[in-house]
C-alpha cells in the first residue's frame, strides 16, 4: 500500500507560498482567469511538493518574486490534484525538457483558484523583521525554492496582515 492511497478524501488544508515572477503571471492574472496551471516549475523538491503532498483545498500564499518589492499579495487554493506538466514536452513552451514524454512525465503541476487580492503586499522585509516568521523558508538566507511548505500559524498571521487596509 502506498503512502497516497491511505490519505483521507478530508484533510486539514496544508499552506503553502508559491511564487511567481508578476512579469510573467501576476496575483491579477490568476483573478482574471479564476483557475489556472501553476506550470513550469522544474525543481524536483517543488515538484514532489506538488505530486505528493499538495491536496484540493490546500491555502497558496501567492507570492509576487523577482520584482521592486517582493512579498506575498494575495491567496489562492489548490483547485486539483497535481497532474503531469505538458509544456515539458512542449518544444514551443517557455520551459521545455525533452527527457519528459506524455508516457514518461518528469514534471508536475497543479491547479490553483483565485480567492483574494490582499489590501496590501506582505513584504520581504515585513516578514524579516518580524521575528515571529524567523523560521519561515521564505526568510531563510539563500532560500529560493518557488514552492514551499508554511506552517498555519504563519499563514494565518500573514492573510490577517495583509488584509488589513
Amino acid at each position: 500500500m502506498t503512502a497516497s492511497s491511505t490519505r483521507s478524501t478530508a484533510h486539514e488544508p496544508h499552506y503553502w507560498l508559491m511564487k511567481s515572477e508578476p512579469s510573467c503571471f501576476s496575483i491579477d492574472d490568476l483573478k482574471k482567469a479564476k483557475i489556472a496551471p501553476w506550470d513550469g516549475v522544474r525543481n524536483y523538491q517543488a515538484r514532489n511538493y506538488m505530486r505528493d503532498d499538495m491536496r484540493t483545498g490546500d491555502i497558496v500564499l501567492f507570492y509576487h518574486s523577482n520584482c521592486a518589492e517582493p512579498g506575498v499579495v494575495g491567496v489562492a487554493s489548490v483547485a486539483g490534484e497535481a497532474y503531469p506538466d505538458h509544456t515539458a514536452w512542449d518544444p514551443h513552451s517557455e520551459h521545455p525538457d525533452p527527457r519528459s514524454t506524455p508516457e514518461r512525465p518528469l514534471w508536475y503541476m497543479v491547479d490553483v483558484a483565485y480567492v483574494d487580492t490582499f489590501a496590501k503586499p506582505v513584504t520581504l522585509r515585513i516578514l524579516k523583521a518580524d521575528p515571529f516568521f524567523a523560521n519561515m523558508l521564505v526568510v531563510q538566507r539563500g532560500q529560493r525554492l518557488s514552492i514551499q511548505p508554511v506552517e498555519k500559524r504563519h499563514a494565518k498571521r500573514i492573510i490577517s496582515l495583509g488584509m488589513r487596509k
